[in-house]
Formats: C-alpha cells, structure tokens, sequence
C-alpha cells in the first residue's frame, strides 16, 4: 500500500528490533550445547569451538550493546574454560588453543565496538528522518483534509522509496473566497525538482488568501516558478516548468478551474464519469512565452459529487505491452468505494497494471468531495 503524504516520524522509518533477553540467552545456550555436543561426537571438541568465535559477530548486526557484551563474555568464557579443561591432559598444542582464547577475545572485543557504532548510526539516521518528517508535515499537509466547501483525501508516493518528497505536490487552502485546491507536478527529477515544488507550494499558500481570483493566483504561482528559476540560473542548476491545476469551490453549484498544462480532472457523479471541458494553458514558469492569457473554466460540481485529480504518474503509466493506463476505463470500475479507498485502489490497480518495472514517476491521486450547501 502507498503511504500516505506525510507520514509522521514514528512511520517514516521502522528501527532494527533488537530480541529479548531471554530470546537471546535462549538462542545462544542453544548454539552453545550444539557445538558442544559436535565436538563430543566427532571427539574435537576444542577445534568446533571456533564456531563459537563468530557468535558475537552476529549479534553485534542484530542486539544492543549490552546484549552484544553478554554473548563475547559468554564465548569467551565458553571458550576458555573448554580449552583449560582439555589442556591438563594434553599439552602438545597449548600455543594453538591460547591462541584461539585470544582469538576470541580480539573478536569479542571487535563485536562490542561495531555494534556500538552501528547503534549510533542508527539513532542518527533517526534523527534526521525524524526531522525531515517532521519538516514535511510543513510542506505537504496531512491528508485527508476538510473545509467547510470540501474533504479532500488521497495518495502520494514519490519514485524514490526513500524520498519523503518527490516531484509531485499538493495543498488545500480555506480562502475568504472559497475553497482553492492545488495539484501539480514539476519537470524532471532530483533535488532541484523538489526545490521547484517547494516554492510553488508556498507561493500557493501565500496567495491562495490573497488574490480574489484564480487567474490571479495563477499569475502568483508563475511568478514564483520564475524566480525560483532565475535562482537556479545563478547557482547552475537546470530551470524547471510545473505542470499545475487549480481548483476553486465556494458555496456556488459550479467549480471552476485553470489548468497550467495538467492532466484534467475527472467527475464522479451519479454513477457517471466525465471530464470537465477546460482551456489548457502554458505550464507554471512559460507564460511569458505564451500570448495567451490564462482562462477559468466553470463546471457543475453538484452536491455529493467527487473530482478526481491526478499527475501523470498514473495517467502515463505504462503495462507491459506499452499501453496507457485506461484511467476513466478503471475509475468506472471503482465507484462503489469510498472516498478514502478509491484513490489507494487507482494506485494498487495502476501498479499491477504496469507491472514489477512499468513505474518511471512519482504518482499523486486526490479525491475532492464536495459537501452539501447550507
């Protein structure tokens, strides 16, 4: 399952669970008594007992350091005591078996301070994904998200499994004129991609409370594009061009929308799919290249109704043949589920449809509920 956008720091990472105490004195008296009883059968009991050797390296991968320290003390007390035992009545190869005590030892010794830093380094990439969760919890809200207008919930998983944000963005802003909804998906990849989705998304929630329209708020959005991208010029770092729909949901019985070169919304009405017909303009970051102006379409958006917004993550996806995701095709299918489970089930159906290597993009479905005038 697609995690949900963002996780809080408890979810973003799942640390190494070291066993119990009594698992581990278990285990080791149980590896212990099986050597033993090798070396008794096969009458080499102090030469199995380099087996016992490699005991705490293995739990210096797995416990904690106290615990790492009990299993070298108990080999090396295994160990020692086996071989003094046996040296009384044979003293023809006392180096070889003092030297494997030492050997012992060195590797005890090896395990504690390995294990040591392992842990360290564990409780620090902790600490840096907890506070890049806790940073992203700042950047994409939580989802679902509710207004007075509108309950918006969906899914957002970047390419990188190990990113926490990708190319994709999202928000949701209770304006003094309604509901605005942002959707967009910024050109390329990598770390300077991010850097173009952070300031569309503070732009966004910035002038979303300030411009009465959304021709205006989209002019906001692309002037932002285009600082960020002369930013990017001055410390040579690729320009970037966004993608973007903004939605807008007040107490009327329409929506209306502009669409900055983004996949177009789907609505979901009555057992009913269909497209609201909007212009297409320049994407966010070109529109000085474009003599067009940029154009609000009006559409129904009747009470109960659902739009379904999504990047091209899930539209382009590809199957194994080569052929496109049928999104409305498979959104008809998936009617009867909720809103909450219909995005998480385009997305599981987009993956199986593409197969184990058809996913090259991050991929963001939202679904926008629209809630009964009062």
């Amino acid at each position: 399952m697609p995690r949900r956008l963002p996780p809080t720091p408890d979810t973003v990472f799942e640390a190494i669970d070291p066993p119990g105490n009594g698992e581990l004195v278990a285990a080791v008296v149980a590896v212990t008594l099986s050597v033993e009883v090798l070396g008794v059968l096969s009458g080499s009991e102090v030469w199995l007992l380099g087996l016992l050797v490699f005991l705490p390296g293995a739990a210096s991968a797995l416990c904690t350091v106290r615990q790492t320290t009990f299993v070298a003390g108990w080999t090396t007390l295994v160990v020692t005591a086996t071989v003094l035992a046996r040296a009384a009545g044979d003293r023809a190869h006392w180096l070889d078996r003092l030297l494997l005590v030492l050997l012992t030892l060195a590797l005890g010794a090896t395990s504690v301070y390995g294990c040591g830093r392992r842990i360290r380094r564990e409780h620090e990439m902790v600490r840096l994904r907890s506070t890049a969760a806790a940073m992203q919890r700042h950047i994409l809200h939580p989802l679902p998200m509710v207004t007075d207008d509108v309950l918006v919930n969906g899914v957002y998983e970047p390419l990188q499994e190990d990113r926490l944000v990708g190319g994709d963005i999202y928000d949701v802003v209770a304006s003094p004129w309604g509901t605005r909804i942002l959707i967009g998906d910024v050109q390329g990849k990598g770390l300077a991609a991010v850097g173009a989705a952070f300031a569309v998304i503070g732009a966004f929630r910035e002038a979303a409370h300030r411009e009465p329209t959304l021709t205006a708020l989209a002019d906001a959005l692309d002037a932002a594009v285009v600082r960020h991208n002369s930013y990017a010029e001055h410390t040579g770092d690729d320009e970037r061009f966004v993608t973007a729909l903004v939605i807008g949901v007040d107490r009327g019985a329409e929506a209306q929308a502009v669409n900055c070169g983004h996949v177009p919304p789907l609505l979901l009405d009555g057992g009913v799919v269909s497209t609201p017909e909007l212009d297409s303009g320049v994407p966010l970051g070109l529109a000085e290249l474009s003599a067009e102006p940029v154009i609000v379409g009006w559409f129904a958006f009747p009470e109960g109704a659902t739009l379904l917004l999504s990047t091209d993550g899930l539209t382009e996806t590809r199957g194994v043949d080569g052929t496109f995701y049928p999104v409305e095709e498979r959104v008809a299918k998936h009617l009867g589920l909720s809103l909450t489970e219909l995005p998480s089930a385009l997305y599981d159906d987009a993956r199986a449809f593409a197969g184990r290597e058809g996913r090259h993009d991050d991929v963001a479905v939202l679904s926008v509920r629209r809630f009964p005038r009062t």
